[in-house]
């Protein structure tokens, strides 16, 4: 089973009226390709802007309910095509940064808020999500395990294993930064130790500090029957602004999983003490 997923390279136009317009038109074009999920860059209801200022946050942060949100449930319904919407989510004290997947009913099916917000930058005006969840999405022919993750979370790997863990097979990752060697080798790094697909939308160069170069790793690293390795990487897209479609095959990507020997296969969670020690160190120093 092939799973087709679009990745939305846009540009912003700077309102949220010109964002539902362009959107909906790139989803329209999604599922004209035959995609079955349309995936946007990271935070695209305000084109990834983030004032500093309060009130100029809390003007662009929007509800779950909002007409723009609900209008992608809307669209999903009517192409009887899942959709991954991004959005700066009004919240108290401080905004998430948000992704919300409507699937081809319109059902909301994941709503996950960016846990490693870049709090050494912009990001410090925003509040951080509290989990990784993963769900079961109907796309017709099959159901397919997905969770999300946003840009700098790719860099944690307890983000992926925690997806994985909860039987992700296919990350949607929205993005906005610069895709460069050092990103798509830590994206490549996850698909390959967790065995699972990535799937990220970034902006296109035109975009500040961004460049395009959305990507699908599918996590086969290797064929029973075939000598030597494989590129994960079944795509990469250019630079430029457009709609990019990526065709991931499930039946390769399972069987794969069930004979090969990363994801939790071989794990010793009994051995890493370090990892649960330290958190309940600065849960206690939270507490104290």
């Amino acid at each position: 089973m092939g799973l087709k997923i679009a990745l939305l390279q846009l540009l912003p136009k700077g309102t949220l009226s010109g964002q539902l317009k362009k959107g909906k038109a790139a989803c329209m074009q999604a599922k004209e390709m035959g995609a079955d999920i349309a995936l946007f860059p990271e935070m695209w209801s305000d084109g990834y802007t983030l004032p500093q200022d309060h009130l100029e946050l809390e003007a662009l942060s929007i509800d779950v309910d909002s007409q723009f949100v609900q209008s992608f449930r809307n669209i999903a319904c009517q192409l009887q095509m899942a959709i991954g919407i991004t959005f700066l989510e009004k919240h108290d004290p401080k905004p998430f940064n948000s992704i919300i997947l409507f699937d081809r009913n319109g059902m909301e099916r994941l709503h996950y808020s960016k846990v490693h917000t870049c709090d050494f930058d912009a990001e410090k005006v925003l509040s951080s999500g509290d989990d990784f969840y993963v769900v079961d999405l109907d796309i017709g022919r099959d159901t397919v395990k997905v969770g999300s993750m946003i840009c700098f979370d790719r860099e944690f790997p307890e983000s992926a294993r925690i997806l994985m863990l909860k039987g992700a097979e296919v990350i949607l990752a929205p993005n906005a930064c610069p895709m460069e060697i050092n990103r798509l080798s830590a994206l490549r790094t996850r698909a390959y130790e967790n065995m699972l697909a990535i799937a990220t939308c970034n902006y296109p160069k035109g975009q500040p500090d961004c460049n395009g170069h959305s990507t699908v790793f599918d996590g086969v690293a290797w064929l029973e029957d075939e000598p030597g390795v494989r590129d994960m990487c079944i795509f990469e897209a250019p630079e430029e602004e457009g709609v990019y479609l990526a065709e991931i095959d499930m039946d390769l990507l399972r069987n794969y999983r069930e004979h090969e020997v990363m994801g939790n296969k071989y794990r010793h969670p009994d051995k890493y003490g370090i990892l649960i020690g330290y958190a309940k160190r600065a849960e206690g120093h939270e507490k104290r």
